[in-house]
């Protein structure tokens, strides 16, 4: 078994939702893990004859519409859950992170799946496993372990969630047990060559541009270990983008030899909004991310501040500046 502690214990809560309708919930602006973690659990959830619903503030992006399938999937604006409806999130690390309207309908949901560090339990039941990969890695080894039956678009859903979040499987959080799961995964018809094709070669043109900008903005800060990039507010309708062609920018940042954190600081209606991103664990970056309100994980973390970039860039410089003094990387 792959959660020996946990498998049971979820399996049993899934069980006992049967014969009530359940809203199964993600973060704003949904990436490949919550996507597929949200998929995977809705269709899971269906065949074992519970009236599930994905459920999401924003809509799925462009490249991440073929993972859904025929999954039943509600913006929550167009979303009014019937009387009892039970809610369940998944990948996400605070209630906020599931955007203010399901907030004020779910205060207090029943079920969270996460594999985020900062996540301290929101939920009723809570089952963060921060040494995981992915909240899909989390799913399929509960999902194999305890023997739910899984279509090839389940899987598909799942090896997109570990896929993406460990930077096609070149993250420290990439581990044996991911690879196995990934195996199983691919034996009940997941598709890793379908998947990067969807994924990394069907990008727009607009974010091929919006990529230029950002290489041309960035720059070496902290002696060359700290590489940032900005985007303002502008730039999007230069490029002919859209917000979520920002996916994947920072990681050019991060990429570059000799830097230890990459930094991706964009302006969006006078709200800043930054991702982090670090190549050792021993950096911590969601601790720097809490302090501006965001969270996520060591190498991997996010935050919004209502502050336009001119105002908040300065602020941001000085904390990341003590956080690397209080990590031991001055």
């Amino acid at each position: 078994m792959y959660f020996p502690a946990q498998s049971p214990d979820f399996r049993k809560l899934l069980d006992g939702l049967r014969g009530q309708p359940v809203a199964v919930l993600g973060h704003m602006r949904p990436d490949g893990d919550c996507i597929g973690s949200q998929v995977a659990l809705t269709r899971v959830l269906r065949v074992a004859g519970v009236e599930a619903v994905a459920v999401n503030q924003d809509p799925v992006p462009r490249l991440l519409a073929e993972f859904v399938g025929d999954t039943p999937w509600k913006r929550a604006a167009d979303y009014a859950p019937t009387p009892g409806t039970v809610a369940v999130c998944v990948d996400c690390a605070d209630l906020a992170r599931i955007g203010p309207r399901l907030s004020e309908l779910f205060p207090k949901p029943f079920l969270a799946v996460d594999h985020h560090v900062s996540n301290l339990g929101f939920a009723e039941h809570n089952f963060v496993l921060s040494d995981t990969s992915a909240t899909a890695e989390v799913l399929a080894g509960f999902f194999f372990d305890e023997n739910w039956p899984m279509d090839a678009v389940t899987a598909q859903a799942l090896y997109l969630g570990i896929a993406t979040d460990t930077g096609q499987f070149r993250f420290p959080s990439t581990s044996p047990q991911v690879f196995r799961i990934c195996g199983q995964l691919i034996t009940c018809g997941a598709d890793p060559g379908a998947a990067a094709h969807q994924l990394y070669e069907r990008e727009s043109l607009g974010k091929t541009r919006l990529l230029q900008v950002f290489l041309h903005s960035m720059r070496l800060e902290f002696n060359g270990r700290v590489c940032i990039g900005t985007l303002r507010e502008s730039d999007f309708a230069t490029a002919g983008a859209s917000r979520e062609d920002t996916e994947g920018l920072v990681d050019y940042a991060r990429a570059i030899e000799g830097v230890e954190v990459g930094v991706l600081l964009e302006e969006r209606n006078n709200v800043a909004k930054g991702s982090l991103r670090a190549k050792d664990p021993h950096l911590a970056l969601h601790r720097l991310a809490q302090r501006f309100g965001g969270g996520g994980h060591a190498c991997a973390a996010g935050f919004n501040v209502n502050e336009s970039l001119a105002q908040f860039t300065p602020r941001f410089m000085a904390a990341l500046g003590e956080h690397l003094v209080a990590v031991g990387r001055p």
